[in-house]
């Protein structure tokens, strides 16, 4: 595994790559998390075939924070990949994002004409203004996903939402939300409370290309049923598809299911 750190609009940003041939697949993390939360994405047979590129949003992970606080946006992480991919000759990825990285994606879909595909998950698309009853499920932790400052005891009880219920909660998963600066998450609460991004029914309306959205059977935070009821005409497969033993963290609760899905994804991206 290669690390480095990129200068994108005067912000230091932790890149991880495995893998030196092969279409590149681009991913991004949620809110509070880093690359590491794609760990058993970088160290598969993933690598053999495609180049994987992971990064840290600015404030999060080991990237620095972000020389302007405008940044801390949808539209301003949406600039930080589409920097990433130009930077690495990647702007013809997959690119795939997790929970608030997918609303991301979907934001960047402007920035990235030549991408081949979206992939999804944790992510419930939302307009203007967002129906975040119908989203997003009553939870706990929804009172503090963009506090500035968390305690121990909300930092784990937050990392412990990604997973499913009874589930043992890695230690890097609460180890990021801890060191996730607490102005990124300040910042970006108030620029989606703001109305500050892109409506996401229309991008997912309108897509060019292929979109596959991916759902943890076993979720605590986003509404599945909401999901089905996006009108998403390049949806892959014609469906939502659902990864069994799984929460908000598919990724890394079955990751042997959800690689499966990426790799079929990327084939039939190539092929379309």
């Amino acid at each position: 595994m290669n690390e480095q750190h990129l200068t994108i609009h005067s912000t230091s940003i932790h890149v991880r790559t495995v893998g030196d041939s092969g279409s590149p697949i681009v991913l991004i993390h949620g809110n509070s998390a880093s690359s590491l939360a794609y760990q058993k994405q970088l160290e598969s047979d993933l690598a053999q075939q495609h180049r994987l590129i992971a990064l840290d949003l600015p404030g999060h992970g080991d990237s620095g924070a972000a020389s302007d606080a405008s940044i801390y946006s949808l539209p301003g992480y949406a600039g930080i990949v589409a920097g990433v991919a130009e930077q690495l000759n990647a702007k013809d990825a997959v690119f795939v994002g997790w929970s608030l990285g997918g609303h991301l994606v979907l934001e960047a879909a402007a920035l990235l004409p030549a991408a081949k595909g979206m992939l999804i998950f944790g992510t419930p698309p939302v307009g203007k203004p967002p129906a975040m009853d119908k989203a997003f499920l009553p939870h706990p932790t929804n009172g503090v996903l963009f506090n500035p400052e968390l305690t121990d005891e909300q930092a784990t009880d937050f990392a412990t939402s990604f997973f499913q219920v009874g589930a043992t909660v890695p230690e890097s998963f609460v180890t990021d939300v801890k060191r996730t600066r607490g102005e990124a998450r300040l910042n970006m609460g108030m620029s989606i409370g703001g109305g500050n991004y892109t409506d996401e029914l229309d991008i997912v309306a309108n897509l060019k290309y292929p979109l596959a959205v991916l759902h943890g059977a076993n979720e605590q935070l986003v509404n599945g049923a909401y999901i089905e009821t996006v009108n998403m005409p390049t949806l892959w497969r014609g469906a939502v598809q659902y990864v069994e033993n799984s929460g908000h963290a598919p990724q890394w609760e079955n990751p042997a299911a959800f690689n499966a899905l990426l790799a079929a994804f990327v084939k039939d991206c190539a092929g379309a």
